[in-house]
């Protein structure tokens, strides 16, 4: 099974025929069976807005939360956090999500890790400590430090990854040896192959002024680059039950026709989805 998706529902003009309002949650599901949702990473969100989400799709659809940031320890950088409220973090997340447990619409609880969370003998214990603190939930790791990839050892973290029964997440970022990672198409846990696409925009990506949100995924994927997307989405179909899709590039709103691009190399079909406008591209 393939599936497609964007991060966020709201910020995707592509889809409302190029009006300049928010996109509302009833309409994206009437295109993508799954969305990812990145401002818990910011602040944990409460059951009654869970409950709000899920009224709002079809009961087959599915969510992508990212963890939060006391979870990846991006506070590190700044003033980390103790101990308590770190855990209290898993816990509040765990009772946060329950919803989309019950209800089968928790596709998986993404990681993204910083640049500076590298392969080290701490942080292979973090990822033992969250897969103890998020017991048998669902959990992609996606790393932004090269290190994990480097002196031929992937494979041995791929594996590593597999014994915890967390899904490895497939990016395509802009990078170099002490920056960004590869794409490395590799499937740890044969449940779920989460690929996640932020663009080539190489500038962008490094650049560290105030506004570096509106540049870093400011980029459109060209029809190759689709169609070698497309071999490589097929081929991992082979290594898991499902493939999943996140496209990132919307600095300048490219994700969604990128994604329904993609969707139509593919030639595939959601059943269930919600209903749709017409003529939108």
């Amino acid at each position: 099974m393939i599936t497609i998706g964007l991060t966020t529902w709201s910020e995707h003009p592509g889809l409302i025929n190029g009006d300049s309002r928010k996109v509302r949650l009833t309409e994206y599901v009437g295109h993508f069976p799954v969305v990812e949702i990145d401002t818990s990473f910011y602040g944990i969100p409460t059951v009654e807005t869970v409950k709000k989400w899920q009224a709002q799709v079809p009961e087959n659809f599915q969510f992508i939360l990212k963890a939060n940031q006391v979870m990846t320890h991006h506070d590190d950088a700044k003033e980390p956090v103790d101990e308590l409220t770190r855990m209290a973090a898993f816990r509040d997340f765990g009772k946060m999500v329950t919803p989309l447990v019950q209800a089968k619409q928790l596709k998986t609880v993404l990681f993204q890790f910083p640049p500076f969370f590298t392969r080290t003998v701490a942080n292979f214990q973090w990822l033992e400590t969250i897969r103890r603190e998020m017991a048998d939930l669902p959990v992609a790791v996606e790393f932004r430090s090269p290190t994990w990839y480097q002196d031929g050892m992937t494979d041995d973290v791929i594996a590593y990854l597999k014994s915890l029964q967390m899904t490895h997440v497939i990016t395509d970022e802009p990078h170099n040896l002490s920056g960004g990672v590869p794409f490395v198409p590799k499937v740890a846990d044969n449940r779920l192959a989460l690929m996640r696409f932020h663009g080539q925009n190489q500038a962008g990506w490094l650049d560290k002024s105030k506004d570096w949100r509106g540049k870093r995924t400011l980029y459109r994927y060209n029809d190759e680059e689709l169609t070698h997307f497309a071999e490589e989405v097929q081929k991992l179909e082979q290594q898991a039950e499902e493939v999943c899709v996140i496209f990132n590039n919307n600095a300048g709103g490219d994700a969604a026709p990128n994604a329904l691009a993609l969707k139509d190399k593919l030639n595939i079909e959601w059943h269930g989805l919600g209903p749709q406008q017409m003529d939108l591209f």
